[in-house]
């Protein structure tokens, strides 16, 4: 048997799971509160995925640069590549919330979005 110890991530308690596995397979989930400390345990044991955040350049806009995110959470393996990607961009403004400021990140189907106008 495999064990695994994490901190749940999913609210301010931060509690402290243990994970037992057996041929990759979760078992047992032990130390949460909630339901979804013992979905995120299994997930984040299995299938780490994250939500990323970053910045891009903004050429003539009001602000040097746009707050961006991935609008889901994308493989843990692929941040790094996600945030090479977005170093390469440059975008006009004017940029608004909820433009795709970068599709299909990486390879993941997931969208890169501004989280912040920027205007003229």
């Amino acid at each position: 048997m495999e064990v695994k110890k994490l901190i749940c991530i999913n609210c301010p308690m931060g509690c402290p799971l243990t994970v037992e596995m057996e041929e990759g397979k979760v078992t047992k989930v032990i130390g949460n509160t909630c339901k979804r400390g013992a979905v995120y345990a299994k997930k984040e044991v299995t299938s780490p995925t994250r939500i990323v955040t970053t910045t891009v350049r903004v050429k003539g806009g009001s602000a040097a640069v746009v707050s961006v995110k991935t609008n889901e959470d994308i493989p843990k393996e692929k941040i790094f590549d996600c945030v090479k990607a977005l170093k390469e961009i440059e975008v006009a403004a004017p940029v608004h919330i909820g433009d795709v400021i970068l599709a299909d990140v990486s390879g993941t189907g997931v969208n890169i979005v501004a989280t912040k106008n920027v205007f003229l």
